[in-house]
């Protein structure tokens, strides 16, 4: 052991980052290791299969009709050792021109023969037992006779009688079997996979051991080794005397172990010699945790990580460029790239050379069965919102808008916005503090006589003209200072406002003066009106008052009289049971992927539709039900929603001229709160965990935001940004996985489907839904209240912020164990978690009043709030719980720079004997 450890230095790891190279970015493939353990059956023998790898292990288990769940391997220290022992004292035959089986025999035994570890005599009986036929797991045992069924099944110490024909062709073929090619494993195995190869057996010829590691120039199929038709590139071959079985297993599975590990793999791919191997087991020596015998079970199979660490950070190790990183440090994805962009429009340039070479795969990589469902989720939540925002904005301002222009500037911005813009991912929709910028601006209009559609326009041209200023300027490069802080606080407002919003319009009236006892005490009769116009007289004459409606009683100008008229039907429990059951049948349809049951591609068809197929089954419930709930109301006709305004603003001729100058100041407050609402939104889109691919346009969004507050603003239509909810709900339903191809292996995050035509596709639908009312109108409110409810809560998820709440309510022994946790003391999280909380408090409270006007620069004071946090909170501290500021990145960047520099002037200088001794 000590020996072992000895290797274990830096020497060793420089030696390992020498063999893998430092600019060598191929990837090597992917290793399927199958292990075949020697069978006795009398005189017979054969090599039988007992366990394989892609990522994971799964044994034959003990009855030998099935495999075991795919589990970690665990190994012994002592098999470690042995099979490092067994690599130093063996035949290595590195880059090994094998054609077929038989030769790569011959080549092993030679090469044994030749270094004097067995003698001549012995070769043609190793020869034989490596070219014994190979039984694997997936055929099924041939059916002993009566007569067999007296023979011992396995007797180890029997003598075996090797007949001086070595090489039986019958027992090893050059091709794969019909069995393999039919193998189903082989979908579990990636396409570029290749095999390794580990045989363990004993025999009663070898006084010690034979072994044997060979990698070979080129994958060769080898017939019948393989359980499936993967062509080899290794083989490790382990032959000892009788006694030492089980020691000759594990080691066995140790080397198996190692060639499914990324790391060892690497190496065992561009090993040069003996020394190079060694290396890599040291490697992975070094990293073994070793777990106490007696306080844990061996025979308990450890269940395969959801997440699977990766081996770069392992790899990182030996990159000296990498050491000395600390989590945190990094920053999300910013405009600049890095680039050069003193320039004027220099960022807006960029983000166009950025998106430029991507438009033909913004288009094709949105035909995929994932982007219907991604656009019935997104438009379901988009004419909600039209509707609401639309219902809202009539009645703020007398309907000069309302919900018809909700419609059409939905459909407008977020077409243009989709087709055109940098960020396609981002939902375009109007806003809380729109709607209340809206409300006082008509009302300052109403009380002094100035023309509200008017000054509306000249408002938002001076917003355009002053986005496009910020964009020239490059202003956009504020987001740096964007940090966790801020994104967590505005997402989580804006994300309770949905969820607060959807629960407030779920409230309706129970009519608790209703009593089935006295129902035939109640009456509601239609009374004619009295005969005055000729037209009454005819009506009164040719219809049956008695017999109409309610409705009709009031179309034709009756009267409604009795104690039942104003009978309220009892919806709130119909409508609650429409409003929870969405939401909960979308979350556990969500979780459905996840499950055990049903193929995989199954799972994931039915989470991708979850939404729909939640929808669909309450629309379904309603309609049996057949109570009269409050229905989805669609506009049916193509016209204003205010008979007296067209739909093109004239710029000039009702106000003074002075308002033209003047609408520049309120202009200003809508640019700050267009500049924020869009730039966060953009950077909760943008960040880092979301694997992006394409790059951000934080510039070339905000171009265009402003252009289309101009086109809106001589429409008349709302006004529109970016929608953080909606888009992370965007997101979200394009989110890609790695198909679980290694058994046991969890699906990985691969990023997000990145194209257009997911966004346009929504916009486009939300514009035709005015021709739609036929068939939307059998839509519940309580329903996409439910998805509103959904969105609200799914935007939560993966918010630190919203993790670190719930530690306030958790004993300390019963808290996750959050790596921030780690490195940072309780007390100051809880600190810092209960900064955001006041943060939050205080917008919430600003967003409820008539102050939400200043909401913008609310959110600039989150950014103030933040850089004070400096003051109360180590770097360290908040390199955990947050972002570094990027000056202070710089300054520790540049204090790294000059101590770097310091040591390698000092490495430079001659040591004292001094120094020596200290080192020693």
């Amino acid at each position: 052991v000590q020996g072992v450890f000895t290797h274990i230095d830096w020497d060793s790891v420089t030696l390992l980052r020498y063999i893998l190279g430092e600019d060598d970015d191929m990837p090597t493939p992917t290793l399927f290791t199958e292990m075949d353990t020697l069978q006795h059956d009398g005189d017979e023998m054969e090599w039988k299969e007992s366990a394989r790898w892609v990522k994971f292990e799964e044994k034959v288990e003990e009855g030998g009709e099935r495999w075991s769940k795919p589990h970690v391997s665990t190994l012994t220290l002592h098999s470690l050792f042995e099979l490092r022992t067994c690599i130093q004292t063996g035949s290595v035959l590195l880059d090994l021109e094998g054609y077929s089986l038989p030769q790569i025999v011959d080549d092993i035994v030679d090469r044994q023969v030749a270094d004097g570890l067995i003698g001549p005599e012995l070769r043609e009986k190793v020869s034989f037992v490596l070219l014994r036929k190979h039984r694997h797991q997936h055929k099924k045992p041939i059916h002993l006779s009566l007569a067999d069924m007296g023979k011992s099944n396995n007797s180890p110490t029997s003598e075996c009688v090797y007949p001086a024909q070595s090489r039986s062709m019958n027992d090893i073929s050059d091709k794969p079997s019909t069995d393999q090619m039919k193998n189903k494993f082989m979908k579990k195995i990636p396409r570029d996979a290749e095999a390794s190869n580990v045989l363990i057996g004993e025999v009663d010829f070898l006084d010690k051991p034979f072994v044997a590691f060979v990698r070979l120039a080129q994958a060769t199929t080898l017939g019948g080794l393989t359980e499936v038709p993967v062509p080899t590139r290794f083989l490790f071959v382990l032959l000892g005397p009788h006694g030492k079985g089980k020691s000759y297993n594990e080691i066995g599975r140790a080397i198996a172990t190692l060639m499914v590990d990324d790391l060892f793999s690497d190496v065992a791919y561009k090993a040069r010699d003996r020394d190079d191997l060694i290396a890599g087991i040291d490697e992975f020596l070094d990293e073994v945790i070793v777990l106490p015998p007696g306080e844990w079970d061996p025979k308990i199979r450890i269940e395969p990580p959801k997440k699977v660490p990766s081996a770069d950070m392992r790899k990182s190790v030996l990159n000296l460029n990498e050491l000395g990183q600390v989590n945190g440090t990094g920053t999300a994805g910013g405009p600049g790239g890095g680039e050069d962009e003193e320039m004027f429009c220099g960022g807006l340039w960029l983000d166009i050379k950025r998106k430029v070479p991507w438009i033909l795969s913004d288009f094709s990589q949105g035909f995929h069965i994932q982007s219907i469902s991604a656009v019935l989720f997104i438009y379901l939540g988009c004419i909600t919102n039209a509707i609401t925002f639309g219902g809202l904005l009539g009645d703020a301002t007398d309907n000069y808008q309302g919900v018809m222009e909700s419609f059409l500037g939905t459909a407008l911005a977020g077409t243009v916005f989709c087709l055109l813009g940098g960020q396609p991912l981002i939902i375009l929709s109007s806003t809380g503090p729109i709607l209340i910028f809206e409300k006082l601006l008509y009302e300052f209009c109403k009380s002094n006589t100035i023309d509200y559609m008017e000054l509306r326009l000249w408002i938002g041209l001076h917003s355009c003209l002053q986005c496009l200023i910020l964009v020239a300027t490059d202003a956009s490069y504020i987001i740096k200072y964007i940090t966790r802080f801020t994104e967590e606080g505005f997402s989580s407002l804006i994300s309770f406002i949905f969820i607060s919003d959807a629960i407030k319009k779920m409230y309706y009236p129970i009519n608790r003066v209703f009593k089935p006892d006295y129902v035939t005490t109640y009456r509601c009769e239609c009374i004619a009106p009295d005969q005055g116009e000729p037209l009454l007289s005819l009506l009164f004459f040719c219809l049956d008052w008695s017999q109409l409606s309610k409705k009709e009683c009031v179309k034709y100008g009756g009267a409604l009289l009795g104690n039942a008229c104003k009978y309220v039907p009892d919806l709130a429990l119909i409508s609650f049971i429409l409003f929870f059951g969405t939401y909960s049948m979308t979350v556990s349809l969500k979780k459905f992927k996840t499950s055990r049951y049903f193929p995989t591609k199954l799972r994931k068809l039915i989470s991708d539709f979850s939404i729909f197929m939640s929808i669909m089954t309450f629309v379904g419930l309603d309609m049996l039900v057949g109570l009269d709930t409050p229905k989805l109301i669609v506009p049916t006709e193509f016209q204003p929603t205010r008979p007296d305004r067209g739909w093109v603003v004239m710029p000039f001729g009702k106000n003074p001229w002075w308002v033209y100058v003047a609408s520049a100041v309120p202009a200003l407050l809508v640019t700050i709160l267009i500049f924020m609402d869009q730039q966060i939104s953009a950077v909760i889109v943008n960040r880092k965990e979301n694997k992006l691919k394409k790059g951000c346009g934080y510039h070339l969004d905000l171009f265009w935001v402003g252009i289309l507050m101009a086109v809106c603003s001589f429409l008349g239509l709302p006004w529109y940004v970016a929608a953080t909810v909606i888009s992370i709900a965007h997101i979200d339903s394009l989110k890609m996985e790695s198909e679980s191809s290694a058994p046991g292996e969890q699906p990985q995050f691969l990023g997000v489907r990145e194209q257009r035509l997911t966004g346009i596709l929504v916009f486009v639908l939300t514009g035709v839904s005015i021709f739609l009312a036929p068939v939307l109108q059998y839509i519940p409110m309580p329903v996409l209240y439910g998805v509103f409810l959904y969105m609200g809560v799914a935007s939560l998820a993966g918010i630190q912020f919203w993790e670190r709440i719930k530690l306030y309510l958790m004993p300390a022994k019963h808290q996750p164990d959050f790596s921030f946790l780690r490195h940072v003391p309780l007390r100051r999280v809880h600190l810092f978690t209960l900064v955001q909380i006041i943060c939050l408090a205080v917008l919430w409270t600003l967003k409820s009043t008539v102050a939400a006007i200043i909401f913008p620069v609310m959110i600039l004071g989150l950014m103030v709030v933040r850089k004070m946090m400096d003051l109360m909170f180590s770097q360290h501290d908040l390199a955990w719980l947050d972002d570094i500021l990027p000056e202070k990145e710089k300054k520790k960047e540049k204090d790294g720079k000059k101590k770097k520099d310091h040591k390698r002037t000092k490495a430079a200088e001659p040591e004292s004997d001094e120094e020596v001794r200290d080192e020693d």
